[in-house]
């Protein structure tokens, strides 16, 4: 979840920037920033983006490219919703940058796959629970919050694998036997993380989570 900056071809990383600039342009200018004049949401935004950026850093892997971390972006849409997210995600990965752990080359290339795509992922996921069951609290924490962010991750791993396979840096045999199924166990791990943590903001600050309607998902219709 961590591409170098030497994995890939120029032509892969200068095409990432010619597209997250224009998608960091327009989540700027959608992102509701007058939330932030309430300081305790401003906190809670941060907040996430210092822990990320620690969870982040610390991740297992035996190759370049091929490390994994847990990632909690499910948890972060569901908190913050699609520009804030995408916004915050890509802060994330800066910090993570200045840290050392990242090459400034492929930010960019990192952004779209892990802010952009996990976002997407997730945008997908909630519209997806949204259209096919009714609303309810254990629908929103189990199938977004918790299978959710099993899928997101998954997906994230599954990206990953084709631009390495597509691009000849390991063989589709060596991705698919000893990289993609850890993702299962990491997906498992990131859905119980992100259940826990959704529950607990849901029945003790709901006004936190962005995504949550309680006069939907409470039945108080």
């Amino acid at each position: 979840m961590n591409l170098p900056g030497q994995l890939l071809g120029d032509f892969w990383y200068w095409l990432a920037w010619g597209l997250w600039l224009p998608l960091m342009g327009l989540a700027l200018r959608l992102a509701p920033w007058r939330r932030f004049k309430n300081g305790n949401f401003l906190n809670v935004w941060l907040g996430m983006i210092v822990v990320l950026i620690l969870i982040w850093s610390m991740k297992a892997g035996i190759k370049p490219g091929l490390d994994l971390h847990l990632t909690g972006i499910m948890l972060f849409y569901l908190l913050f919703d699609l520009p804030l997210a995408f916004i915050g995600l890509n802060l994330v990965l800066l910090g993570i940058t200045l840290n050392g752990s990242m090459d400034c080359i492929a930010f960019a290339l990192n952004g779209l796959i892990m802010a952009g795509l996990g976002s997407g992922f997730s945008f997908l996921i909630r519209r997806g629970v949204d259209y096919c069951v009714p609303r309810h609290f254990f629908v929103f924490v189990f199938l977004k919050g918790f299978f959710g962010a099993a899928l997101v991750v998954m997906g994230i791993g599954l990206t990953f694998s084709l631009l390495y396979g597509v691009n000849a840096i390991y063989s589709w045999d060596y991705l698919l036997e000893e990289y993609l199924p850890y993702y299962l166990l990491l997906g498992f791990s990131e859905a119980w993380i992100s259940g826990i943590v959704l529950t607990l903001m849901l029945v003790y600050r709901p006004e936190w989570v962005s995504s949550f309607d309680g006069s939907i998902d409470l039945g108080d219709k």
